[in-house]
């Protein structure tokens, strides 16, 4: 029981970890680029939430957080083995 616990746990920490990260970067990238000029200044006229980029920032921001709850909770079942042993 507890290698399968270890071996899970690490599992869902690595995948977690990597779309977390994969998220992450996805959500910076439309902050990082200016984009075009014409769109950019349809945008600023509207309410910061009715943005696109806000909105796509904030999405790709609370996925990536939510996979890394999911990889801290493979931390826990991989450090539960120990106590299953």
């Amino acid at each position: 029981m507890a290698t399968l616990l270890l071996i899970s746990g690490l599992t869902v920490t690595a995948i977690a970890t990597w779309r977390g990260y994969a998220n992450a970067r996805e959500a910076l990238s439309p902050v990082a680029h200016d984009g075009d000029p014409t769109r950019a200044a349809i945008e600023a006229a509207r309410p910061i939430v009715a943005r696109t980029r806000f909105r796509r920032f904030v999405r790709g921001v609370a996925t990536s957080l939510g996979w890394l709850v999911l990889a801290m909770y493979g931390l826990f079942l991989a450090s539960s083995a120990e106590l299953v042993r």
